[in-house]
């Protein structure tokens, strides 16, 4: 059976919500710099992406980005998925022919969006500036000067410019200014960093609650009287409760009953994720991102047989920061934790620890990584997607309410 992992990475819109999500593909059987080889994990990632996991469930309602090869263009690979809901990236290792400028008008006039990896402005590519509806810039390579100019050169024509590789807050503000639409980077995991800013009062009461519930002797009492002080914080809480995943025999008759039906191990989920959210005015694609890591760590404490609480908590404190527009250590050192915690969101030390710096490198997508521990890769696929499955089917709906 052929080793191969599926992973995606987000594309945000000028107001940091997403747009659409890169399909990204690993496996050992190919070898991505041979014609062959890419073209096949392109198929394979189509099969995989349709018929294992299915679409919904890897990038819900937005658009997958998905990588052509030449030969992927020239067998009209793309007309085997449907085109609302995928965009043909062309990367820039494609032979720019009239051949392939053929088939891509062709599969233009058909309705498929089309955008083009890494552009660079050279004379065999432009003929496809006429019908291409994005243009993927590579930042990190052309560098903030380069970006701009090669932006200048291609406004005549009616094209989104997506803007790769963005590392930071202000790369992206001023990306944004110069007249890119669209965003992908890991600068919406990092702070925008201002040293000595202040808390709000909301952020305040929200990390005081978040120290409250994480504390190791808390009683049922002690969250009931928090919860039960904020009108919204118990709508959202019977909210939560009322889902059909709990399917309660009997009615709720108090804020401290719903916490008892609840138990202390969910109660604590609850409110972690609810503090969380209300800590931030950032875009939930920043929250999802936090959410499905700290996910993706109690499942391998799962698979481990460790505890899954204690990685959950690790997972989802190591994404303050992106939330709260400061670093991590002047985070944690407002909240009373165990020793080991801090070490492993600060230094990614302990199990705990090697899980969390795992799962960054997984959700980023880092060459060679295909497995932690002992754990199988495609057992390391199925965790990730279940995570997704988690934020998208548990999570979303109630922080919706």
């Amino acid at each position: 059976m052929t080793d191969f992992l599926i992973g995606r990475q987000q594309i945000l819109d000028r107001h940091l919500d997403t747009f659409a999500y890169e399909i990204l593909f690993r496996g050992q059987d190919f070898d991505l710099s041979l014609k062959d080889g890419a073209a096949n994990a392109t198929n394979q990632v189509i099969t995989d992406t349709l018929l294992e996991i299915g679409l919904n469930e890897l990038v819900g309602p937005h658009k997958a980005f998905i990588n052509f090869t030449t030969q992927n263009i020239l067998d009209k690979t793309p007309l085997h998925l449907p085109k609302e809901r995928i965009v043909i990236e062309v990367l820039e290792s494609v032979v720019i022919d009239d051949n392939i400028v053929a088939n891509l008008k062709e599969l233009s006039q058909l309705g498929y969006t089309i955008a083009l990896d890494d552009f660079v402005l050279s004379p065999e590519w432009i003929p496809l500036l006429e019908f291409a509806d994005i243009i993927k810039l590579d930042v990190m390579a052309d560098g903030l000067d380069g970006s701009r100019q090669l932006i200048e050169q291609l406004k005549p024509y009616k094209l989104k410019l997506l803007a790769e590789k963005v590392e930071t807050h202000q790369e992206f503000e001023t990306l944004r200014d110069w007249g890119c639409e669209l965003f992908q980077g890991f600068f919406f995991s990092k702070p925008n960093i201002v040293e000595g800013k202040r808390l709000g009062v909301s952020q305040t009461a929200a990390i005081q609650l978040l120290s409250i519930v994480n504390k190791a002797d808390v009683s049922f009492a002690e969250i009931g009287k928090v919860v039960s002080q904020d009108v919204g914080m118990s709508f959202k809480l019977l909210h939560y409760l009322n889902s059909a995943f709990f399917g309660l025999p009997q009615k709720i008759e108090s804020i401290q009953h719903a916490i008892a039906c609840l138990g202390m191990i969910e109660i604590k989920r609850w409110v972690n994720i609810l503090t969380l959210s209300s800590m931030s005015d950032k875009p939930s694609s920043v929250l999802q991102n936090v959410l499905i890591r700290a996910k993706m760590c109690e499942l391998i404490a799962r698979e481990l047989k460790d505890d899954q609480e204690h990685y959950f908590l690790i997972g989802m404190l190591s994404g303050l920061d992106s939330l709260l527009d400061m670093p991590v250590t002047k985070v944690m050192e407002q909240l009373p934790l165990a020793e080991d915690i801090d070490d492993a969101v600060l230094n990614y030390r302990g199990n705990a620890g090697e899980a969390l710096q795992f799962c960054i490198a997984y959700e980023r997508w880092e060459p060679g990584l295909t497995t932690f521990r002992d754990i199988d890769p495609e057992c390391i696929a199925n965790i990730y997607l279940e995570s997704i499955d988690w934020w998208a089917t548990r999570i979303l709906p109630f922080l919706a309410a």
